[in-house]
């Protein structure tokens, strides 16, 4: 997401798409993040998932997860300027789809919904302003449960008697609690995923082979690739290890047999798909 890299629009890839997706059970992908950037955003789309998890689970161990995933992503987010990057890319991925609305192969109905669906999501994150953490971050009780958040078993019944209370609280009284707090992080949350939605369908998979289990690929700078995805099939007992940046990648597939075991690399062809974002 970083650079002018030219895309395909998601909106013109519909039968390839839907062939992909018909296998995708059969699939495990694997993503590596080739920015900082992209670090960040990945990082916070997953404590976002992991986050809606929990939140919809009525168990106090479920409201702990939960509101773990909330302080990880406030303390991402209060490390640097993530919204004003997140409204960098939502601007830049509306410039990019609207100069599709003279294609003749773009399905104008889809295009049109991703483009309000980008305006909206926009309009939501300027809407919340650069200080629409304060809350958040001032909040005593949150701030409790951060601190000793950090301590191993820190957030003990006898260390923390006010989250041991409200932890024993109703769920909907929890879960108001918790929806107050995610208002704040959802346009900002909601953002993330849906750029990380377009980034990933902005490329078609292609068969590759990795000899002895390796596979090098150099990159063109001037494509600013923030993104690999490796998809492997489910039961091939395989991963693969991605080290790289912006120049160059190199995969290494791992067999795994158990977990007390060390893994090892493959020295066999091993065929995957891989997609450059």
């Amino acid at each position: 997401m970083d650079g002018n890299k030219t895309q395909t629009p998601v909106v013109i890839q519909t039968a390839e798409t839907l062939a992909q997706s018909a296998t995708a059970d059969s699939m495990v992908v694997y993503e590596q993040p080739l920015a900082e950037r992209m670090r960040t955003f990945l990082r916070i789309d997953y404590l976002y998932q992991h986050l809606h998890h929990h939140v919809q689970h009525s168990s106090s161990w479920a409201s702990r997860s939960a509101v773990a995933g909330i302080l990880d992503i406030v303390s991402i987010l209060t490390r640097g300027d993530v919204r004003s990057d997140v409204l960098k890319e939502l601007e830049r991925q509306i410039m990019l789809l609207n100069s599709y609305q003279a294609t003749e192969q773009v399905d104008a109905n889809r295009l049109r919904g991703v483009l309000d669906n980008l305006h909206s999501l926009r309009s939501q994150l300027n809407a919340v302003g650069p200080q629409y953490l304060q809350g958040l971050k001032e909040s005593e009780f949150l701030n409790a449960i951060r601190h000793r958040s950090s301590i191993p078993g820190g957030t003990c019944a006898f260390d923390l008697p006010d989250y041991s209370h409200w932890l024993r609280q109703s769920f909907e009284r929890r879960t108001r609690d918790m929806q107050t707090w995610l208002k704040v992080l959802r346009p900002l949350c909601d953002s993330v995923s849906e750029l990380l939605w377009l980034l990933r369908l902005s490329r078609q998979p292609s068969n590759q082979v990795a000899v002895n289990g390796v596979y090098q690929q150099t990159l063109d700078r001037k494509d600013a690739i923030v993104l690999l995805r490796v998809s492997l099939p489910s039961d091939s007992g395989l991963y693969p290890e991605i080290s790289g940046g912006h120049h160059r990648f190199t995969l290494r597939f791992m067999e795994w047999s158990a977990a007390d075991s060390r893994p090892v690399q493959a020295e066999r062809e091993i065929q995957f798909l891989l997609a450059t974002c």
